[in-house]
């Protein structure tokens, strides 16, 4: 199986109905509005005069985002549609950047450049069969004293919607549509797999990276599960029993040697 053609394929659909929906709103993007959210500005910080390579980046937003806030920017996508879509909204912005087509595996064998920041958010681990590997692209691709940040869901809710927790070697394979509210009904096949947060942060620890920062939320900045409910601005809850789950997890650290 060729999980990596089988995603970029579903991937290329899901970018052209991405880049028209009120979900990502490109129109505001363009007028001016920072994509990022506010877990992820507060916890990496100023980058501003550093390079910043984006893992995973779709058609760019948040690595244009980052480019707003002064960073040095460079976005890595396996699909070709939304790194053709970035290049082009780059210019439409005004923003210096880089945009480059491959996978993380691919990028990480083929790249010679280290980067002050390496950073990846939302939605991208569970893509990747082998978390250990992408650690090392993560360390590969860090100056030394660089920063690794990530911003991402938090496997828990995973077992809520019938998903597991823990890694196995078999990926989910689906037929799925996208999260964005304009889904025609259109399905494409989707191949992931589930890393828990330990084998996220066991793989970044044995592969340098000393982790300074392991934070989780209650909340998601983003309304895209059944059920949430929006008590602040940008603040999506969901409750178990009368309980809050966690939602979204974030990882910092910093490479040494």
């Amino acid at each position: 199986m060729d999980y990596k053609e089988i995603n970029r394929k579903s991937w290329n659909r899901r970018t052209e109905l991405h880049i028209d929906s009120k979900f990502y709103d490109v129109e505001g993007f363009l007028g001016g509005r920072n994509t990022l959210c506010e877990i992820e500005i507060n916890e990496l910080g100023d980058v501003a005069g550093k390079s910043l390579l984006h893992l995973q980046c779709h058609f760019g937003l948040d690595t244009l985002s980052w480019a707003r806030l002064g960073a040095i920017v460079t976005g890595v996508d396996l699909s070709s549609t939304a790194i053709e879509k970035a290049k082009i909204l780059s210019k439409q912005a005004g923003l210096d950047s880089q945009f480059i087509c491959a996978d993380v595996y691919g990028f990480g064998e083929s790249s010679k450049q280290q980067y002050d920041v390496v950073f990846t958010s939302y939605g991208a681990l569970c893509w990747l069969p082998d978390i250990k590997k992408w650690a090392d692209v993560v360390a590969g691709s860090l100056k030394s004293g660089g920063t690794f940040y990530m911003a991402e869901f938090h496997p828990f809710y995973d077992v809520f919607t019938g998903y597991s927790y823990f890694h196995r070697p078999e990926p989910d394979i689906e037929e799925e549509g996208t999260y964005t509210e304009n889904d025609r009904g259109e399905t494409s096949t989707s191949v992931t797999w589930a890393h828990s947060i330990s084998d996220v942060v066991n793989a970044l620890l044995g592969a340098g990276i000393q982790i300074t920062q392991l934070n989780e939320y209650p909340y998601s900045p983003y309304n895209c599960f059944d059920g949430m409910v929006e008590r602040e601005k940008d603040k999506f809850f969901l409750l178990h029993k009368g309980q809050e789950i966690p939602l979204v997890y974030t990882v910092k650290g910093i490479r040494h040697g």
